[in-house]
């Protein structure tokens, strides 16, 4: 149902600018986020892409320089090995002798190669000397690298936790003689020094975590008084710190952060007025075994510097772009408002002769009411005048009761044809007369679009949205097909294009009666009505359409009415239209058959 309110003469004309500036600068205001939303979204790319290459390149180069001081150790092992002397003070066990000969070049590797391990085990696997602890002999060495050398009779290497709390590469190289294993020896360097290479080369610093699941408490502090450092047991909750190229932690690295890296994400974090950003990089050691990670620490604050002035300087330049494109719009739409008032003032003294139509209209409309009136009044008067002629010769023949018959016979063929006549007037009007019965609601809807399907020109698609059980109503089928037929076809007038017409039954509890029912509504998505015509729509005979009788919803309404149920309507300009019949569950046994009463007279 389309309905709209009249053109009113005295109606202001629109500001044109104000209409269009406000929404113009919305728009570019909306383009000007939309791009620097779209340069942090780069930018922070950009820095994940950055921090993503240097992990794979610190992972990558970590490998390289493992295997390149292995390779370095095992030349140092093979030299050891050849030297007679050596061997033979090894081959008689005597302690002396391997620290007079191995001492200095033990001191040579340490200083220049930052060597910090150097072990002869027996094949046995007694430890004979540790030239890093010489006062520390005769235990067993029981570690994986030295274990998989005995058991594969290799040389074996890889990253090893060591029992001072330490995280060593170690090489285990057996030392045979005429084919037969006679002990082994083994060389090792902290990772320090590997991170701060690695440091030098990618402009990263690292921070080496191990999990305390892979370390005692003990065992952490004996390696930090070893190193000569000072660390925090408690700072983290799952690992503790091995080894850095910082000199402390981020304050802002906590545990939740820390989850974050370990489930592969990256962090950016602050830190005494640096902007950090950060990703871990899994660490194995010899037997393969996830003991910790190292977390890469790019520091982003230059760059984000940088970042920041350009986005100042290109946010400055979009501003004063915005400001000309708005000044150029408001010159132009200035000219546009000032053509627009002189057609307005056009527009205004037609639609003055557009209210003088309407009144003339609506006068005709009268007209032709007084017309129908007066020709019922016609159609009911003739008959009732024999009535009433009729009945005055029955009573001066009451002595002739044959006249009397043929009298009374008149008579009632006379009320007969009033009879007949209003019986067509209300088959016409389809609401006076009230016969309930138990309905399938499903049933009324589905025959009821199919009417309207059949008679309504658009072909507008119906959507339909019932409950999932069945409802049944004790209503009149008819009135309420005749009232539903009249919101489709409002609701078909007031939709444009190819807009759906939407039917939906739902239960619904009347507030004010206390009383529960369900509601039969019928939603368009026209341009819906404004309070001027929301307030007329149940007078009889309004209508904003020049063939419209203004009959429809005063109809809809008086069926909801015999029904003991009320129309409610919801309507916004712009939003459409919703109208709801609401029908009561069960109607009151007095007004059930007092109407049973009518129909039954009829």
């Amino acid at each position: 149902m389309t309905q709209t309110s009249p053109a009113r003469p005295t109606r202001k004309p629109r500001r044109v600018k104000a209409r269009f500036i406000a929404p113009l600068a919305l728009v570019l205001i909306f383009i000007m986020g939309v791009f620097a939303v779209a340069i942090l979204r780069v930018e922070a790319d950009i820095r994940d892409q950055d921090i993503a290459e240097r992990t794979a390149a610190v992972g990558k180069l970590f490998v390289q320089k493992l295997d390149k001081d292995t390779n370095l150790m095992m030349a140092t092992m093979r030299t050891m090995m050849t030297n007679q002397s050596i061997e033979q003070a090894f081959l008689n066990l005597d302690r002396k002798a391997l620290s007079r000969q191995l001492g200095p070049l033990f001191a040579s590797l340490r200083d220049q190669h930052r060597i910090t391990h150097l072990y002869l085990t027996g094949p046995d696997l007694i430890n004979l000397y540790r030239f890093h602890s010489p006062n520390e002999f005769g235990d067993k060495i029981d570690r994986l690298t030295t274990v998989k050398a005995r058991d594969m009779q290799v040389a074996v290497h890889g990253l090893e936790l060591g029992a001072l709390g330490t995280l060593t590469l170690r090489l285990v190289m057996p030392w045979q003689r005429d084919g037969h294993v006679v002990g082994y020896l083994e060389i090792g360097e902290e990772i320090e020094h590997l991170i701060s290479e690695i440091r030098e080369s990618l402009s990263v610093d690292m921070l080496v975590l191990v999990d305390k699941h892979m370390v005692s408490q003990q065992q952490w502090q004996n390696g930090q008084a070893l190193m000569k450092r000072e660390g925090n047991w408690e700072r983290l909750k799952s690992h503790v710190a091995l080894a850095q190229t910082i000199d402390q932690l981020p304050a802002a690295l906590d545990d939740l952060t820390l989850q974050g890296l370990l489930a592969g994400h990256t962090a950016e974090i602050e830190d005494r007025g640096r902007s950090l950003h950060l990703a871990a990089v899994p660490l194995k050691d010899a037997g393969q075994r996830h003991i910790g990670d190292v977390v890469v620490i790019r520091d982003i604050t230059a760059l984000e510097t940088t970042f920041q002035w350009s986005i100042i300087a290109v946010t400055a330049i979009s501003l004063l772009s915005a400001i000309g494109v708005l000044g150029v719009f408001y010159l132009a739409l200035d000219r546009v408002e000032r053509d627009y008032r002189r057609q307005h003032d056009l527009e205004h003294q037609l639609l003055r002769f557009n209210t003088e139509y309407s009144r003339i209209l609506q006068l005709e409309k009268l007209s032709a009411l007084g017309t129908m009136v007066g020709s019922i009044a016609h159609q009911l008067n003739n008959p009732l005048v024999g009535v009433v002629n009729l009945a005055q010769l029955a009573e001066r023949g009451v002595e002739d009761p044959i006249r009397t018959r043929e009298l009374l016979g008149d008579i009632r063929s006379a009320g007969e044809d009033c009879h007949t006549f209003v019986k067509r007037m209300l088959a016409f009007s389809k609401v006076s007369c009230f016969e309930s019965k138990p309905t399938s609601m499903a049933a009324l809807i589905e025959d009821t679009v199919l009417l309207f399907r059949q008679t309504e020109n658009k072909h507008l698609p119906v959507e339909v949205k019932l409950p999932d059980e069945p409802v049944v109503l004790t209503i009149d089928p008819i009135l309420i097909r005749h009232a539903l037929f009249n919101l489709l076809v409002n609701a078909a007038q007031a939709t444009a294009n190819d807009g759906a017409v939407a039917i939906t039954l739902e239960r619904e509890e009347d507030s004010a009666r206390g009383a529960s029912g369900w509601s039969l509504a019928v939603s368009d998505h026209g341009q819906g009505m404004p309070p001027d015509v929301m307030e007329k729509i149940f007078v009889p005979f309004f209508t904003t359409h020049s063939d419209g009788t203004g009959l429809g919803l005063p109809v809809v309404q008086h069926v909801a009415l015999l029904h003991e149920g009320q129309v409610n309507v919801s309507s916004e300009p712009g939003l459409g239209t919703r109208i709801a019949i609401w029908l009561p569950d069960s109607v009151s046994d007095s007004l059930s058959s007092s109407q049973a009463d009518v129909s039954r007279n009829q």
